[in-house]
């Protein structure tokens, strides 16, 4: 029997919308009035969860003040993340380019046109912050001129807006002139196609398992459908709304959150959703997949940064990745042996022992277990919520690759008898950990940072051996941090109360 094939069905969708530009030129201020002004969110009580997307609803002035659904996509502003300012601009029907009139095009505004261009995505200029005395809007249309953005009434045919994100003037205009752009060349979705649209971030969700957000561009993604991108596959088990909520299926431009995937999709990744099941050629093969197991290499190079590399989300690694690797580094090369999403973990501290390799996270922390593994083991671990202060930090871990590093310390809280070289003294174990036979250097004089008053290192003033090691009244060939113990020790000082004996070796 011969199957008579489905009519196609053109209707349009809403526009999907990026908003880009130099980093402090009020993107985010934008899209938080925009956000926070629409009827969507208001009714549903307000976003409750960041996925990269939302819509918002304005009246078209075409279709009598009838309320229009527009998307928008949130795509983060500084220059660290360019990927992924590319693939919104590849994903948006629309941009709005937004040039702050105090301040006229910069480096990233340049960029952002360049993108822009190359993807021939029609955009709309904003030109913001009219609200600032030092506002100048006449001499941020010249700067724009002169990287040949030909304006309306100067030649050109681009539509610019003068706001305040600020303040909201002009921002109603901005979005009539979306609307026009949009109403010119309508884009349409078949709701019986295969769904398809773009991964816009991923997680790992401690309760619900892997969580995709997706922009929707074709056909209709429903819950129980099997989906699949180049680098990760799985069955949709829950799909929400950008608000939170459940929903059974959505169509285009429907910004959307997936629960269903087996490995973490990679973000800017096109996804096909649908009968998959009898199309297994779309699906990824294992040895497709990208590779987050640490690299197994034990090189010793002192020129050679080794980095595991952890985040909250997989759009942050990214960013984190592409921001460490072109970092100055005093002459010294970065060897990235894995970058993961999710807290620091057991595994995490192991890897690094094993591989002599700093941890960096950002937006994420070590688990309790993983951060007394750390310090017991002395692994170097550096948090921070802002990416360039991980980088500041890396730095100055740069400018002192191998020098010798702690391996214990111990923090000397009395003596008892000196008979020639041989001391017998008593101690809490303050950092890592001491062995039996272990050399050490005496620093005297350090004393904490207190309120108002800088801390201060000390100086060594001899060094010595551990000849014996007592826990309680045991014998014991190691003590581990936070432990109080019993030594005997060889050294031409006398050991003072107060003093810090450090362990050390050469830092590969």
């Amino acid at each position: 029997m011969q199957v008579t094939p489905q009519k196609t069905q053109a209707i349009p969708r809403p526009p999907i919308v990026v908003v880009v530009g130099h980093v402090d030129h009020g993107k985010s201020t934008l899209l938080d009035f925009i956000r926070k002004t629409n009827i969507v969110a208001r009714e549903a009580g307000g976003i409750t969860q960041s996925i990269g997307a939302y819509e918002v609803e304005h009246p078209s002035t075409s279709s009598g003040q009838v309320p229009q659904k527009i998307t928008f996509i949130d795509t983060p502003g500084h220059e660290a993340f360019t990927k992924m300012r590319e693939r919104g601009a590849r994903v948006a029907d629309i941009a709005i380019l937004i040039v702050a009139a105090d301040d006229g095009v910069k480096p990233q505004t340049k960029e952002a046109i360049e993108i822009l261009r190359r993807e021939g995505t029609p955009f709309v200029v904003a030109i913001n912050k009219i609200d600032k005395n030092n506002a100048d809007p006449e001499r941020t249309k010249q700067s724009l001129l002169k990287e040949q953005v030909l304006l309306e009434k100067y030649g050109g045919d681009v539509s610019w807006v003068e706001i305040s994100a600020k303040e909201g003037t002009g921002v109603n205009e901005l979005l009539d002139h979306v609307l026009l752009m949009w109403e010119m060349d309508k884009p349409t979705f078949d709701p019986a196609a295969e769904a398809k649209g773009f991964v816009l971030e991923s997680e790992r969700d401690s309760r619900k398992g892997i969580m995709a957000s997706v922009i929707i561009t074709n056909g209709t993604l429903k819950s129980g459908q099997f989906i699949a991108t180049k680098s990760a596959c799985g069955k949709i088990k829950i799909l929400e709304t950008f608000l939170g909520e459940r929903a059974k299926e959505l169509v285009p431009a429907s910004p959307a959150v997936v629960f269903g995937f087996d490995e973490l999709p990679q973000v800017g990744e096109e996804f096909r959703a649908g009968e998959l099941e009898l199309s297994t050629d779309v699906l990824p093969k294992p040895e497709e997949r990208p590779q987050q197991a640490v690299t197994q290499t034990k090189e010793a190079n002192e020129n050679t940064i080794k980095l595991i590399l952890k985040a909250d989300v997989s759009g942050s690694v990214e960013a984190l990745e592409q921001v460490i690797t072109n970092a100055p580094l005093e002459g010294k090369t970065i060897k990235i042996l894995s970058r993961e999403v999710g807290d620091i973990t057991d595994g995490d501290v192991k890897n690094a022992e094993t591989f002599d390799a700093y941890i960096i996270g950002f937006n994420v922390k070590p688990t309790k277990s993983a951060d007394t593994y750390a310090r017991g083991k002395h692994i170097d671990i550096i948090l921070s919520n802002i990416i360039y202060r991980l980088v500041e930090e890396l730095q100055e871990k740069a400018k002192h690759i191998g020098e010798p590093v702690a391996l214990g310390k111990l923090q000397v809280l009395a003596t008892f008898s000196q008979k020639n070289k041989k001391q017998v003294i008593g101690g809490k174990v303050t950092e890592g950990y001491l062995t039996l036979n272990e050399r050490f250097k005496i620093v005297r004089g350090v004393i904490p940072a207190q309120a108002g008053l800088p801390a201060q290192t000390g100086e060594e003033v001899g060094r010595g051996k551990i000849t014996n090691l007592q826990k309680g009244k045991n014998d014991v060939k190691k003590v581990e941090a936070e432990t109080e113990c019993g030594l005997m020790v060889e050294s031409e000082t006398e050991i003072q109360k107060g003093d810090i004996l450090v362990v050390e070796q050469a830092h590969s």
